[in-house]
């Protein structure tokens, strides 16, 4: 599992596995970077279903709870296919701009 850490940003990619071993390892190294904002890159994954992405919905809504973002960056899965509660993107600077976003909304309380 690759962390590449931007400010107050994390984006999290690992490349040749499959989504179960990704999330394993995400939980299992989710304590480095509880405190960012999480960008999830799944440009490795050649293919994606709405329910591959649906498997980070525990993990997303946990770390949404501590008012920080976490963002899943693919054009494998429409947004649309995604219960609206999942942060999907298909670009890494999308993804950068909705944590912008929400830090703005967080800041003003809103």
């Amino acid at each position: 599992m690759i962390f590449d850490k931007e400010g107050t940003t994390t984006i999290v990619f690992q490349e040749n596995i499959s989504i179960q071993e990704f999330l394993k390892n995400l939980e299992s190294g989710y304590n480095k970077i509880k405190n960012d904002n999480i960008i999830i890159n799944l440009f490795s994954f050649s293919k994606l279903s709405s329910g591959d992405i649906l498997e980070f919905l525990p993990i997303s809504n946990k770390h949404r709870d501590t008012k920080k973002s976490f963002v899943l960056v693919t054009d494998k899965v429409s947004f649309d296919e995604v219960p609206e509660e999942l942060s999907v993107v298909p670009t890494i600077q999308e993804a950068k701009d909705i944590i912008e976003m929400e830090e703005i909304e967080r800041d003003l309380d809103l």
